[in-house]
């Protein structure tokens, strides 16, 4: 099962404003899909959608964060874009496909709104301002794939580990992420081991901590000095698409 609901007692303490594409709905049409939102639990690991299955329902992440994959003939994998706070999971219900050749899989386990595919396609198809927001939004998520499919080619596996760190702390406050090695590789579409040598360099540096199963974040600005310029890229261009329309995403961004 990839998401379960949650006791009245636990939904008390979230909001849908905490996602950010929820907070900038305009109130009439968030009203409309205010009633038929789910808080659920997404686990690590879960698997939101397979490739080529119909989708169900879109995902607003506030504490979880998915990772959208491209899973090969032979079973590797490679992460193309990461979702948290910032975004939805499911694009595919309001531009036409109903599938994607890709997977999204869990990467942080924690809290998302889970709303029925024919309604966000419903209320995408009314159009007005919700239908402008989520386009700008999907904008923002292709801009994320061929930035990391231009950085995964050309920048080295520490810079790239730099990057996926860095975009993983802007969609959540915390600076210890509960993740294995193996699991990065399969995300960056690198062997285990160039990892290992990635991350002892950055350790070695005073930047992170890693003991198994646990990556902290000891210096960002570290990072930030390290990275390339992918990093960048993406964090503005979700800025530049999205900041005017909720004080919630230009927090976000750091704007």
């Amino acid at each position: 099962m990839s998401a379960s609901p949650l006791p009245p007692a636990v939904a008390t303490a979230q909001h849908p404003h905490q996602n950010h594409l929820l907070a900038a709905l305009p109130a009439t049409d968030f009203d409309r899909l205010s009633g038929f939102l789910e808080l659920v639990h997404l686990q690590l690991g879960a698997i939101l959608y397979e490739p080529d299955a119909r989708m169900a329902y879109a995902y607003f992440p506030t504490t979880a964060i998915a990772s959208l994959h491209y899973v090969m003939a032979s079973g590797a994998s490679a992460e193309t874009a990461g979702v948290g706070n910032e975004g939805v999971v499911g694009i595919s219900l309001f531009m036409g496909g109903d599938s994607t050749p890709s997977s999204a899989v869990v990467q942080t386990a924690g809290h998302a709104w889970r709303l029925p595919g024919r309604m966000l396609k419903q209320e995408f198809e009314r159009g007005g301002p919700t239908q402008r927001l989520l386009l700008r939004y999907t904008q923002a998520l292709i801009a994320q794939m061929t930035q990391t499919a231009a950085c995964n080619r050309h920048h080295s596996v520490e810079q790239q580990l730099a990057r996926w760190l860095l975009l993983t702390l802007d969609r959540g406050p915390a600076r210890e992420l509960v993740i294995t090695q193996e699991l990065v590789a399969s995300m960056l579409g690198v062997r285990r081991e160039s990892i290992t040598a990635a991350a002892g360099r950055l350790q070695g540096a005073g930047l992170i901590s890693y003991r198994r199963g646990h990556i902290s974040v000891l210096q960002r600005a570290g990072l930030e000095a390290r990275v390339c310029e992918c990093y960048a890229v993406v964090k503005n261009e979700l800025h530049r698409l999205l900041d005017d329309v909720s004080p919630a995403v230009r927090s976000a961004s750091g704007h």
